[in-house]
């Protein structure tokens, strides 16, 4: 396989395993020091477990279907369709895929920015 087509199937795997909450599953596609950013909000989670915690304890009942992936050697971006009940949003994601092919940082891009919830302070650091 060659780095184009891991990238791409680590993007359709990284959704796949949040919309079924297959934690150990997701955490097999990232590295230990895996950085998630949300420059919405300005926050950032360095670290898998960190970021694991913070997907396990998101509130709602939310869904992600992938409308589109566009994918390098190293890099992906994906455009979701994203579902809370009722409420729908887009979301564009930034993937960076190690040499190794798992998935080193993540940036996701909402519609607008907005105050994060409280409660997740001991798993983020803003900026």
């Amino acid at each position: 396989m060659d780095d184009t087509t891991r990238t791409r199937r680590a993007a359709h795997d990284y959704v796949d395993r949040l919309e079924h909450r297959d934690w150990s599953g997701l955490a097999g596609l990232l590295t230990d020091d895996v950085v998630y950013e949300m420059p919405q909000t300005r926050e950032r989670i360095r670290g898998r477990d960190r970021f694991l915690r913070f997907n396990i304890d998101y509130p709602g009942d939310w869904h992600l279907r992938m409308r589109r992936v566009v994918a390098d050697d190293r890099t992906a971006a994906l455009w979701l369709d994203v579902r809370v009940a009722a409420e729908q949003q887009d979301a564009c994601v930034w993937l960076e895929v190690s040499e190794g092919g798992l998935i080193s940082r993540i940036v996701d891009y909402w519609p607008e920015p907005y105050e994060p919830p409280p409660g997740r302070e001991h798993l983020v650091e803003r900026w």
